[in-house]
């Protein structure tokens, strides 16, 4: 599943070609994705000016000219491709070399195409889904914040909201094992596996202790989880800067893989040797909650 890093990836390199764009026409190649299209979707999109991209969690925000936003997920497979200049309605594909950008996927999972009138001239934001896990859906931008989707999350990794008194507050007398805790979305958004596993490698903290042993008896956060904030900013920093991590589906939007996996410290990296300095220890994999944890009991307390 595409995570934060992933989905900032995404919206940065969609950015050039959709901001202030006019959506000639909305191509709807199915009724569904994970969830049905919204009640005459393509209509309500088409003819619209996009004024802006943006992201909440691991959800894409398209801010169209009506007051409207529309909302895409990626789902496990979904992913976005820039293919410039203009194919003609009902043409299958272009002549070789006519688009800036390779083909990233088949074209029988295109399911989704925005062709678009922009200060660059015309070009097609296509949305491929083999797995159709991804979904889109409509909302006024003056209710998004309350919409089923947003209304329970927490502050952004990235954002101000986020501090070790937030979360002192948070983890305060919780015996909740604290990769839990942070995957909870409720206490931070957008946060996934990958990457709780490496902030928790990165503060030498084990995912398996009680979230509220980094908080004292008075409810202030410890130095500890001080050092875990740096250390969630920094993770996801890294890997928006690296273009995400391709594991087995997520490509950006001109078709190439982001390569933050290739800095991996303890994810997907059992029995190999911990690279703290100094430190002699083996990653280990353990399950918890479904979900693989990967890291090293011997820095990691």
């Amino acid at each position: 599943m595409p995570e934060l890093p992933e989905v900032e990836t995404v919206k940065r390199g969609l950015t050039p070609a959709m901001e202030g764009a006019r959506v000639a026409r909305l191509e709807l190649r199915r009724g569904d994705l994970r969830f049905p299209f919204p009640d005459a979707f393509a209509d309500r999109v088409s003819g619209r000016t996009i004024l802006g991209l943006g992201r909440r969690a691991k959800y894409l925000l398209v801010d169209l000219d009506d007051g409207n936003t529309l909302i895409s997920h990626l789902g496990m497979s979904g992913s976005f491709r820039i293919e410039e200049g203009r194919i003609e309605e009902g043409a299958a594909s272009a002549a070789p070399g006519e688009f800036h950008h390779p083909r990233s996927k088949d074209e029988k999972h295109d399911h989704v195409i925005f062709h678009l009138e922009g200060a660059g001239g015309p070009c097609r934001v296509v949305y491929n889904d083999p797995r159709r896990f991804g979904f889109m859906d409509m909302v006024s931008r003056a209710e998004l914040a309350a919409h089923p989707f947003f209304r329970d999350l927490g502050p952004e990794p990235t954002g101000n909201e986020l501090g070790a008194a937030y979360l002192a507050e948070r983890f305060r007398d919780k015996a909740q094992p604290l990769k839990s805790a942070l995957l909870d979305q409720k206490n931070i958004a957008g946060l996934g596996n990958i990457y709780v596993c490496e902030a928790l490698w990165r503060s030498h903290l084990s995912p398996i202790r009680a979230a509220g042993t980094l908080v004292t008896a008075g409810g202030r956060p410890k130095e500890q989880l001080n050092l875990l904030v740096a250390s969630i900013r920094d993770v996801i920093a890294d890997a928006i800067a690296a273009g995400g991590s391709s594991l087995r589906d997520h490509i950006q939007t001109d078709g190439s893989l982001g390569y933050f996996q290739h800095s991996f410290s303890v994810y997907d990296r059992e029995g190999q040797a911990c690279r703290t300095p100094a430190c002699g220890g083996t990653v280990a994999r353990i399950v918890q909650a479904g979900r693989s944890t990967f890291y090293c009991a011997t820095c990691q307390k």
